[in-house]
């Protein structure tokens, strides 16, 4: 299969030659998955530097894609990302690849599970995080018209079939005895997790802005305001803005993703990741049986 980041390089490249606003950015990393050009400007291992530059090309008026690993694209360089984007107020596309661990073999270097929380600090950036690679090439195109602050976060990891690309969330499977919320990768697991419980499943590959109306449609069309949130970063990343939404609805909410106290420091496998952290079927089939032990069997 082709992985995201090829789509997202072929995309790029595509409307690179019809755009003349579109300029990538880069600090050594997918060099070459891009053409040579003088559009295509590569900063060496500055990944800083490479932040602020984008910047400046979106001061002048271009619209910049700026590309490396995660953690060298948002926490290395993320006061950059506040100021040369957000404090001057300029657009432009940060896609990163990694993920929270898609390549442990690099160790903890090479994993940012913070990442769309450190989003979360910073106004007026939309997050995508898509789940299969049919749903990157919508939202770059999107994303390379606008001109606005997007950050793309890519990741090997991917579900068996792509869903429509949407602001909000798409209702996968419809149920009564609660919600469970599934972003981008672990749809299929969550949809393996619940086979048998009457609960409705709601994907999303776009978290930000968070689809608050679509959440609260979903909870009041079931008997119990239960939600059950599965990111695959952070656990608790949008624990707030579920609360926000359902503040006039009394709740129970739990959420799964990387845990907080868990720093691992062995290197394993992602798979092995996940099942540190309970986001494989067996973890997410248990927070499922606590959360909706209600009898309410489909």
């Amino acid at each position: 299969m082709t992985t995201m980041r090829e789509v997202f390089a072929r995309t790029v490249t595509e409307v690179m030659a019809t755009d003349p606003r579109v300029v990538v950015v880069l600090a050594e990393i997918s060099r070459d998955v891009f053409p040579t050009t003088d559009r295509v400007i590569n900063v060496g291992i500055r990944e800083q530097a490479m932040v602020g530059v984008g910047g400046g090309l979106a001061l002048s008026g271009l619209r910049p894609v700026v590309h490396t690993y995660a953690p060298f694209l948002v926490e290395r360089p993320f006061e950059q990302i506040k100021l040369d984007f957000g404090h001057q107020d300029v657009g432009g596309v940060l896609v990163s690849v990694g993920a929270s661990y898609d390549d442990p073999v690099w160790g903890r270097t090479h994993q940012a599970p913070g990442d769309v929380a450190l989003f979360d600090t910073l106004p007026g950036w939309t997050v995508h995080v898509p789940g299969h690679p049919d749903e990157v090439e919508p939202l770059v195109r999107a994303a390379l018209a606008a001109d606005d602050r997007v950050y793309l976060r890519l990741s090997l990891r991917t579900n068996a079939r792509a869903y429509p690309v949407a602001e909000g969330f798409t209702a996968v499977r419809e149920g009564r005895a609660g919600v469970v919320v599934a972003v981008g990768p672990v749809l299929d697991r969550v949809l393996e997790a619940t086979r048998g419980v009457d609960v409705t499943v709601l994907y999303a590959s776009t978290v930000r802005p968070f689809d608050a109306e679509g959440l609260r449609r979903a909870v009041r069309a079931a008997d119990r305001a239960d939600v059950l949130l599965v990111e695959p970063y952070l656990e608790g990343t949008s624990a707030h803005l579920v609360s926000e939404a359902l503040t006039d609805v009394p709740s129970r909410l739990r959420s799964l993703g990387v845990q907080r106290e868990a720093e691992l420091r062995a290197y394993g496998t992602a798979e092995d990741h996940d099942s540190a952290h309970d986001l494989d079927v067996l973890g997410i089939s248990a927070a499922v049986r606590r959360m909706y032990n209600h009898g309410n069997q489909a």
